[in-house]
């Protein structure tokens, strides 16, 4: 089910009609899984400031790929903008079990 869902809002992302309003919010994040070694992509929603983007993680007891990014955290990219941007992404869980993970972009991508 969830896989049927993130294709659906994968499709909107990179529609030429919806693309522009749905990637204000949303964006497709790309990381490689710290045990597996495999690349993944899954969409999420997202704020940017700057160089700076948060990602909070809605029920982040259901998912798992925001704990590749625990500890000292790790690479990925992102598309913003209709740009591909790479950064390290920190993952952190506060007292109530919510889960933000703060992405700081790397230089702009050429």
């Amino acid at each position: 089910m969830v896989k049927g869902f993130n294709g659906r809002v994968v499709a909107l992302w990179s529609s030429p009609r919806w693309g522009g309003v749905v990637g204000r919010y949303l964006t497709v994040v790309t990381y490689t899984g710290r045990r597996s070694g495999r690349t993944f992509s899954t969409p999420v929603g997202y704020r940017r400031r700057g160089d700076d983007v948060t990602i909070r993680v809605g029920l982040p007891g259901a998912k798992t790929w925001w704990r590749n990014f625990t500890g000292a955290g790790g690479a990925l990219s992102l598309r913003l903008g209709g740009v591909d941007r790479s950064g390290h992404a920190v993952a952190r869980r506060d007292d109530k079990g919510r889960v933000t993970v703060t992405v700081r972009l790397d230089g702009e991508s050429g």
